[in-house]
């Protein structure tokens, strides 16, 4: 996993990115938003899994701090580079293993794993070390693919391995960065080559959080149908409903609706004091 991501950052940076450009490309996603919202300013944060360290640099440019941690050193290297160029100083960042982090256990008001787990040969296990990390009462954003939503990706998954990568049908993110090698290349080889990738249900994962003493909270998007997108003072609160055959229904709809992301879903949860 260190070799793939050595060879190509993910997600790199767009050439001539300044911290202004990179808040306000972050601010586009409504995900995003709602989080700068939720969380508190003078939180402690953990971004396991943070990559070239966008995440990290977009909230550490308020006044909380924010821990950075990654596996590969060159997405690191990357990270603290462009943190010391947009004058950032309340990121830190550092190189573990999320599955054995040298961090210390229940210090962090919230901890973020944003399509981390999904790519690590055991999730459900590597969720009990991510889960341990946040303090009690502490909040877990855990950013997973879909079983279900991933479903059209694989398909055009099949179709790029089927012609060694010469047609990519149907990726929105491949055509808007088609001017953009490096980044085209990094999302290709993230999404179309990865070595190793699991797919999970909103179901599975309320299990892990049982088993790990976390309270379930709600998804995003909302398992509910018809649900409305909560507000950033919502985020962290229990969703009005946990039926499951209406959570089955609502990861079908993903399908439609989290498509050009490669079915990436949010699950929010708090640990128990």
């Amino acid at each position: 996993m260190r070799r793939f991501y050595a060879e190509s950052p993910f997600p790199n940076y767009r050439e001539g990115e300044t911290l202004q450009s990179l808040r306000l490309r972050a601010e586009r996603s409504e995900l995003v938003r709602l989080l700068d919202q939720a969380i508190a300013r003078d939180a402690r944060i953990l971004d396991l899994g943070c990559g070239t360290g966008q995440m990290t640099i977009f909230l550490a440019s308020g006044q909380r701090r924010v821990v950075g941690a990654d596996l590969t050193r060159a997405a690191l290297v990357l990270a603290a580079a462009s943190a010391r160029r947009f004058r950032v100083e309340r990121a830190l960042f550092v190189e573990t293993d999320l599955r054995r982090p040298g961090l210390a256990e229940g210090q962090f008001d919230v901890v973020l794993s944003l399509g981390v787990l999904h790519h690590t040969p055991d999730p459900r296990s590597a969720f009990g070390t991510v889960a341990r990390l946040a303090r009690p009462g502490g909040v877990i954003v855990l950013g997973l693919y879909n079983a279900f939503a991933r479903l059209p990706h694989r398909l055009r998954r099949l179709v790029a391995r089927a012609t060694g990568m010469r047609v990519v049908p149907w990726d929105p993110i491949l055509r808007d960065r088609k001017a953009e090698p490096v980044r085209h290349q990094a999302w290709l080889r993230d999404q179309y080559m990865h070595p190793e990738e699991h797919r999970h249900t909103l179901g599975a994962v309320q299990a892990w959080f049982r088993e790990n003493e976390v309270e379930y909270l709600r998804s995003y998007p909302s398992a509910l149908l018809g649900g409305r997108a909560p507000r950033g003072d919502e985020l962290f609160a229990p969703a009005e409903d946990n039926w499951w055959p209406e959570g089955v229904l609502a990861q079908i709809g993903w399908m439609s609706s989290l498509a050009a992301e490669g079915g990436l879903f949010i699950v929010i949860g708090r640990r128990r004091a």
